[in-house]
């Protein structure tokens, strides 16, 4: 009776591992049907004219924008008929961006003066905002600083204030107006990140560490919002931009400059406002350096070190 009992205790026991090994390569096989599903929509997607949404009528806040890439941002912006906040330190440029993007006469266009790597200001600038002008629909994290010279010779002043400027003041934006898009129910976040958040860079160590980290944050904040109730409601997008020629890269090494020269700010606000509009999740300027980066990071690493030092681009250090 023992033997029965203690048979049939270890036949059950099988059955439920054998029950719930199934149950797993089942969910597997759904999941390898519904990726290649994806796969095929995106491929026929890609040889289709894109979708672009309605972005006028739009609040957008920009940091940064008393001139590079976020001037032209605010401009491009305005000519699209968007409401745009420009929001810079330095009052005289910002109130330069503005005046020549009013000078368009399509969308409204609002200075405010702003230390953005201050949570306080911040903070007191969204209340601000959404008073004078209103409730914030699309934030673009653009501002930055990029000190060049290699780690030793970086203060740890210098450190600070790139993490700060960076990083820290992407997380008061967005803590800031995050709160606005979800009473309206509609939002995008645009964070600019860099090149050097994917790969990383001689002369750029603070620097480098401050976009990555970015990358970071936006790629968690995704997965918040997409778990969240707010799925499809608020998007995010991180941009990273090759070197533009905007004064930030004060020494730039570049071997292929017809291949791989310094961008025009113009044409990266064009692509960054192309990615909001498309709803992109990750968007490299130009586009080829994701894949490239994605492919080389399956090979050994000594390869992609090989291949680092073909293109042979970056910054030359600042203080020679």
């Amino acid at each position: 009776m023992e033997r029965d009992s203690f048979f049939y205790c270890s036949t059950t026991t099988a059955s439920k591992r054998m029950f719930a090994f199934l149950q797993d390569l089942l969910q597997l096989l759904v999941l390898i049907v519904r990726v290649l599903l994806e796969l095929t929509t995106v491929l026929v997607q890609s040889m289709l004219p894109r979708k672009l949404k309605d972005i006028s009528g739009e609040i957008v806040l920009i940091t940064g924008t008393g001139h590079g890439i976020g001037r032209e941002l605010a401009l491009q912006y305005a000519a699209w008929g968007s409401t745009v906040v420009c929001v810079d330190i330095d009052e005289k440029n910002n109130m330069d961006t503005v005046q020549e993007a009013q000078r368009l006469n399509r969308g409204a266009v609002h200075s405010f003066s702003c230390d953005v790597s201050k949570r306080e200001q911040v903070l007191a600038l969204a209340k601000r905002v959404k008073t004078e002008v209103g409730s914030v629909s699309v934030l673009v994290n653009n501002v930055g600083i990029m000190p060049t010279h290699p780690l030793p010779q970086q203060s740890a002043e210098e450190i600070q204030r790139v993490f700060d400027v960076n990083v820290f003041s992407q997380f008061w934006t967005i803590q800031a107006f995050l709160d606005q898009m979800k009473e309206r129910r509609n939002g995008h976040i645009i964070s600019l990140s860099s090149i050097a958040g994917v790969v990383g860079l001689s002369n750029l160590v603070p620097y480098c560490a401050t976009k990555f980290a970015v990358r970071g944050m936006m790629e968690a904040l995704h997965e918040e919002l997409r778990e969240g109730p707010y799925k499809d409601l608020i998007r995010v997008t991180t941009i990273f931009p090759y070197m533009t020629n905007t004064g930030l890269c004060k020494y730039p090494k570049v071997k292929f400059p017809t291949i791989l020269g310094l961008l025009d700010p113009k044409e990266v606000a064009k692509r960054i406002i192309e990615a909001h509009r498309s709803n992109c999740l990750e968007v490299t300027i130009p586009s080829s350096l994701m894949y490239i980066n994605n492919w080389t990071r399956l090979l050994p690493s000594s390869c992609g070190i090989m291949l680092k030092d073909y293109i042979d681009s970056g910054v030359e250090s600042d203080l020679n």
